[in-house]
């Protein structure tokens, strides 16, 4: 049996503590009124912005030959009446979008932080009733690794549905379409492309998906950890049989509510924008993040001296897994971006000019974090045994992949005001400090072997 080390617990409860600090600092520095939000943009424009004070340097004299015009075609006095009234009106909306997007800053950090750890876990799960499902030789021995990563799936999922309820009930602006007014045709705020698409994205229906989808995935995981203990103590294979028809069930309902769980929780951030890959590019994502997890996990409770059974092969096979599924993500990165690039269709384009304008490095860096690095580490079939090598390739990965989060959801809800800061590092912290601290308990509840797994011997003995 695994015992949690207090050294480790501490640790856990330490980031916890520091990160709830830094988003509680994240939330209160976040500016109250537009009275703030003007003294912020001054100190910017007299900072290191010297593009804004251009681009505002150009707005203005766009301005200023739009009021000569008018005053060639209109009364002097009273164009000029009018262009201050509407000058006014301009800056006071302008003033009022950037103070939702510094309002949304901390909460972005929070929801990209949660949503990670969430679907990491998940990724987790699904490569589990994948094992289940193939009848896997190599993989029993690290069953209950797989069990204890996903324990965390039911605290993110309450954090996160919680999250969400807040959304739905305007305690903040991350979501552009649950906006008052947006389907309202007779409201300043309305979008006609948003209210065409109201019959799908209205909150009572978003909500009753995420809750239906958060269930299913939760259910399946208590089950499966039950089966799988109760096959220990079972005299046949019955509880396996349950397992893997639970399985093969649970990955028909994966495949369809990942998909729409990418299009509610992320592609609906860029409410005018859609790509049909999106689902996929999601998914690999957090697949190779749980992955990667699974890898670190095992070489930790190995060195600690667990996981008898587990050898280099096992991790060659996880190393495997991390570098192909890497290379999978590239794929429909590249696939996405190029064809949406090449076809330069304005609605569409607009999602990626966004990001290589706003987040050249992030978005960007993701490339060279997800790909590059895992492809140069892990091509090498003698590196994939290396625990160090694929310790240092999987803390990449994990940040990489965060930061793909990153540039998928910050560019819809913050916009230009974008910064990895206080509340972004304390977001990450308090998620980690609470995943390590569920994870690792959950470890300590059950033997660390699957006994009596009808492959079980096959997996002790994998060596190539």
């Amino acid at each position: 049996m695994y015992t949690f080390s207090s050294k480790l617990k501490t640790f856990s409860i330490i980031l916890m503590a520091v990160g709830l600090l830094g988003i509680g600092y994240g939330f209160l520095s976040a500016p109250k009124d537009i009275q703030e939000v003007e003294k912020i943009l001054a100190a910017d424009e007299h900072g290191s912005h010297g593009a804004a004070h251009e681009e505002k340097a150009e707005a203005s004299h766009k301005e200023a030959g739009h009021h000569e015009a008018a005053e060639v075609a209109h009364d002097s006095h009273k164009g000029a009446e009018h262009a201050e009234v509407s000058g006014a009106n301009e800056h006071e909306k302008h003033l009022e979008h950037v103070l939702h997007q510094l309002q949304n800053k901390p909460w972005s950090a929070v929801y990209v932080a949660c949503i990670f750890f969430l679907l990491l876990s998940m990724g987790v799960l699904a490569f589990y009733a994948i094992q289940q499902v193939a009848q896997a030789g190599w993989s029993p021995v690290l069953f209950r690794v797989m069990q204890g990563i996903t324990a965390y799936l039911p605290a993110g999922s309450i954090i996160f549905f919680i999250l969400l309820v807040l959304c739905g009930l305007h305690f903040n602006h991350i979501f552009v379409w649950l906006g008052e007014g947006v389907t309202d045709p007779k409201s300043p705020n309305y979008d006609a492309i948003i209210a065409g698409k109201s019959g799908y994205l209205n909150f009572p229906f978003w909500i009753a998906r995420a809750f239906i989808f958060l269930l299913g995935w939760n259910i399946y995981r208590h089950f499966s950890r039950k089966n799988c203990l109760a096959q220990d103590e079972a005299n046949d294979d019955l509880y396996y049989k349950k397992n893997f028809k639970a399985s093969a069930g649970f990955l028909v309902f994966f495949i369809v509510s990942e998909s729409i769980m990418s299009w509610d929780w992320i592609m609906s951030f860029d409410p005018h924008w859609f790509s049909t890959l999106f689902g996929w590019y999601v998914f690999a994502s957090f697949f190779v993040s749980g992955i990667t997890t699974i890898a670190l996990v095992t070489i930790y409770l190995k060195s600690k001296g667990y996981l008898e059974y587990v050898n280099t092969s096992h991790i060659h096979d996880l190393a495997k897994f991390m570098f192909g599924i890497s290379v999978f993500w590239t794929y429909l990165w590249f696939s996405q971006f190029m064809l949406i690039w090449y076809a330069n269709i304005p609605e569409e384009v607009t999602y990626f000019v966004t990001r290589i304008q706003l987040y050249n490095l992030p978005f960007f860096g993701a490339v060279v974090m997800n790909f590059v690095f895992p492809l140069l580490i892990l091509i090498n079939t003698d590196f994939k045994r290396l625990n160090w090598v694929i310790v240092m390739a999987g803390v990449v990965i994990l940040l990489g992949h965060y930061v793909d989060f990153f540039n998928m959801i910050m560019p819809g809800t913050v916009g230009d005001k974008w910064f990895i800061g206080v509340p972004e590092i304390a977001s990450i912290l308090f998620f980690l400090g609470l995943f390590i601290f569920v994870v690792f308990t959950a470890l300590t509840k059950s033997p660390l072997l699957a006994k009596r797994n009808p492959f079980i011997e096959e997996s002790k003995h994998f060596h190539y």
